[in-house]
C-alpha cells in the first residue's frame, strides 16, 4: 500500500527580485518525517517555505497538500492541513495567552461558532508543552520575546496541523528551550504521523531533520 505524501513539489521554481532560490525542484514529504531547509541569511529560506504554504504563487512548477494542488484547495481546508510558524511574532491586539493560543483552533471551527471546552483543553495542553503553562490569563504584549515566540508554537500545535512548516522555529529561544521544543514537535511528527519543514540557518538544529535535496543552492 502507497502512502501518500503530505507535501509534493513537481519542478517547484522560486525567484524573488531576479534572485533563483530553487529551481527544477521535485520534493515528497511523507507522513512521520521531518526535513530542514539550510542556508545562509538571505538566501531565500523564508520565501520558499511561504510558496510551500501557499502564501506566494511559485514561479513555475506544482505543489500538491495531501496528494492534491495547493491552489486549487479552500483556504479553510489549507488551514487544517498546514501550520505555519512565521519568523517573527507580532501582536496587533491586545489578547490573553489562552485566546492567542485558541486562534489555532479556529480552522477546525464553523464560521460562527466558539471555542468549547474541547479546544480550549487542546490549548491548555499545548501551552503546557510549550512550557507556559499557568500564564494563560497574562496579557501576551506583556510577554518576553523567548515567550511570545513558545505561546506561538503553542497556537500551532493546538491547530494540530498535519503538516508544519516552521521559519527560524528557534528564534528567540534559550537553548534549553530550542532543544526542549524541537524534540516535542518531531515527537508529534513521529506520533501522529504529520510532518515537518522547517527554514534554519543553525547547522545544529538540523540532525532533528533530514536536509533538504538538490538541486537547490539553499543547501
Amino acid at each position: 500500500m502507497t502512502t501518500r505524501p503530505l507535501l509534493a513539489t513537481r519542478g517547484l521554481a522560486v525567484t524573488i527580485a531576479g534572485h533563483r532560490v530553487c529551481s527544477g525542484l521535485d520534493l515528497t514529504v511523507g507522513p512521520g518525517e521531518c526535513w530542514a531547509i539550510l542556508g545562509r541569511n538571505g538566501a531565500g529560506k523564508t520565501t520558499l517555505l511561504h510558496t510551500l504554504a501557499g502564501l506566494r504563487a511559485p514561479t513555475s512548477g506544482a505543489i500538491e497538500l495531501d496528494g492534491r494542488p495547493l491552489a486549487s484547495l479552500p483556504r479553510r481546508e489549507v488551514a487544517r492541513l498546514r501550520g505555519v510558524l512565521p519568523q517573527d511574532d507580532s501582536d496587533v491586539f491586545p489578547a490573553t495567552v489562552l485566546e492567542t493560543v485558541l486562534v489555532g483552533r479556529h480552522p477546525h471551527l464553523s464560521r460562527w461558532q466558539w471555542e468549547g471546552e474541547n479546544d480550549i483543553r487542546i490549548a491548555r495542553e499545548a501551552l503546557s508543552a510549550a512550557d507556559m503553562g499557568g500564564t494563560e490569563a497574562r496579557n501576551v504584549r506583556t510577554l518576553s520575546g523567548g515567550e511570545r515566540r513558545r505561546v506561538a508554537l503553542a497556537a500551532l500545535l493546538a491547530q494540530q496541523p498535519r503538516l508544519f512548516l516552521l521559519d527560524e522555529p528557534s528564534s528567540h529561544l534559550d537553548l534549553s528551550h530550542q532543544l526542549a521544543l524541537l524534540d516535542r514537535l518531531v515527537s508529534v511528527v513521529r506520533v501522529e504521523r504529520s510532518a515537518l519543514v522547517m527554514a534554519v540557518h543553525d547547522v545544529n538544529l538540523a540532525p532533528a531533520a533530514r536536509p533538504w535535496p538538490g538541486p537547490c543552492p539553499l543547501c
